[in-house]
């Protein structure tokens, strides 16, 4: 059944396009790499290692395979210390090739968003993600939909933010 794959199973079945849309200034702040970030600790090796950041290892796979693999991220600003741990972390994640942009949450003021971060894949079902007030996943983590009309929503709303976003190499953190 489709509904239960893992992120990294619904990743791998992708043959074209992969995007993520993420319009939280933070996420998981019980995340060891953020605590470790807030404690002063940058340039980890850990942080560009496709073997202890498997992240990195399933992006250069995906493209490798011809799937492209995008993020955009709505930021408010100032930024929060999280994004800044997060603006820390893409360098290796363009790297292995990933693209990411960033738009200032201000330039977004115009557009139909959905209310929940999610995954599109292939341009044909969703992935939402919901997470509790601060920032942890919510239990109920994942909503998975296929319908026609949601899938439109996301990839409008992608394609918007997208088209006004700054690329990850040009975006100076506020």
């Amino acid at each position: 059944m489709v509904a239960m794959l893992t992120l990294e199973e619904r990743l791998r079945r992708c043959t074209r396009a992969a995007v993520h849309l993420e319009m939280r200034d933070g996420y998981m702040r019980s995340d060891p790499r953020f605590v470790a970030w807030q404690q002063g600790v940058r340039n980890d090796s850990a942080d560009s290692d496709p073997e202890r950041r498997p992240w990195l290892r399933l992006v250069a796979d995906l493209v490798a395979q011809g799937v492209e693999v995008r993020r955009a991220r709505i930021v408010s600003e100032p930024v929060s210390d999280y994004i800044r741990f997060e603006h820390h972390l893409t360098g290796p994640t363009v790297s292995a090739g990933e693209q990411v942009r960033w738009l200032s949450r201000r330039r977004a003021s115009g557009l139909a968003l959905p209310g929940n971060d999610f995954w599109l894949f292939d341009d044909s079902s969703v992935v939402f993600h919901h997470f509790a007030g601060d920032g942890e996943l919510a239990p109920d983590d994942e909503e998975f939909t296929d319908d026609p009309a949601v899938v439109k929503l996301c990839a409008s709303a992608f394609d918007s933010v997208w088209s006004l976003a700054v690329p990850h190499a040009d975006y100076q953190l506020t």
